[in-house]
């Protein structure tokens, strides 16, 4: 089975890995909708493929505008999950960073850090370290 890793803000990204190592990586900054759905599609197209998705809320202190438009990417990708019929779960960012020991307490550079430490061979983004790291929580919960 493969396990997409998804941060849902319009800066984050989408991993797609399995028991051998991350096998495809996007961010969502700068990729349509048709885009991003497009991908997902193709993940899940051939081989089953299971979704774990950063449970997230607005912030305090975060605008109007940017709570709604990050809302608004949530449920776009949520739709997607269910439109493909890709199973999915919600985590938390304190459960899988909890599991992964990367308690970033809002700064990005932890869990960035600690996506260089698993996986050195690869050139990291915020964007792509939490989605690849959401990933690995799912991937250890499947087993």
């Amino acid at each position: 089975m493969r396990i997409i890793g998804l941060d849902p803000g319009q800066s984050g990204g989408a991993v797609l890995m399995d028991d051998t190592g991350i096998i495809d990586r996007i961010k969502f900054g700068g990729l349509t909708e048709h885009d991003t759905a497009e991908t997902l599609i193709e993940w899940a197209s051939d081989i089953p493929v299971r979704a774990w998705i950063e449970a997230v809320h607005s912030m305090p202190r975060q605008g109007v505008a940017s709570s709604f438009k990050f809302g608004k990417h949530f449920g776009f990708l949520i739709g997607i999950l269910t439109a493909c019929s890709i199973p999915y779960d919600l985590v938390t960012p304190a459960k899988w960073q909890g599991v992964l020991k990367c308690r970033t307490k809002g700064d990005k550079n932890v869990s960035k850090a600690a996506a260089q430490r698993r996986w050195p061979d690869l050139r990291w983004t915020h964007a792509l370290a939490d989605a690849a790291l959401i990933a690995e929580y799912g991937r250890l919960q499947q087993r």
